[in-house]
């Protein structure tokens, strides 16, 4: 089933309710315009992409996320059609004091149950700074709060902090 609430409302079903999205504050939406342009030419030729929020992430039959940029690295064909991505290896969601909870909670353990990420980068912009968690062999670790560059082995690429935070 789908609804629609127009161009100006977004909503994420969670576990069969719906949850309507409020808007950022200005240095998220900066941010969240940064890593894209930040990941563009370092993902060129890996068969990756950078999404922002308009691509949903089926987390599970009644869930539904809208990270806010997402590195997927699936076909097009693949069983998300156009409207999921298929393969998300990293998210990232820029915190705010509305969905923080939310975020750090309920939706990254739905994000690390799907076999194919490889890590969550949370962003909080206020406090320009990253927490990291990593999946590894031994299950997923969380880095402290600080400002940092982002590094991503797996597709061997990084993304300085002054990238992420720019002011210009």
């Amino acid at each position: 089933m789908q609804i629609d609430f127009g161009p100006d409302l977004k909503a994420e079903p969670d576990n069969g309710v719906i949850r309507m999205m409020a808007g950022g504050s200005r240095d998220h939406a900066r941010v969240q315009a940064d890593i894209p342009i930040a990941l563009g030419s370092r993902l060129r030729g890996s068969g990756c992409r950078s999404c922002k929020s308009d691509m949903a992430i089926l987390t599970h039959d009644a869930s539904v996320g809208y990270p806010d940029v997402t590195i997927d690295c699936g076909q097009p064909d693949d069983s998300g059609g156009d409207r999921y991505l298929s393969a998300p290896r990293v998210i990232v969601e820029v915190l705010s004091p509305s969905t923080r909870t939310i975020d750090l909670g309920s939706k990254t353990t739905e994000y690390q149950a799907l076999s194919s990420v490889e890590a969550i980068v949370f962003v909080d912009p206020e406090a320009e700074t990253l927490i990291v968690s990593a999946r590894s062999k031994a299950g997923w670790f969380y880095s402290l709060p600080a400002r940092r560059d982002v590094l991503f082995p797996t597709l061997n690429l990084s993304i300085p902090d002054e990238e992420i935070f720019a002011r210009d």
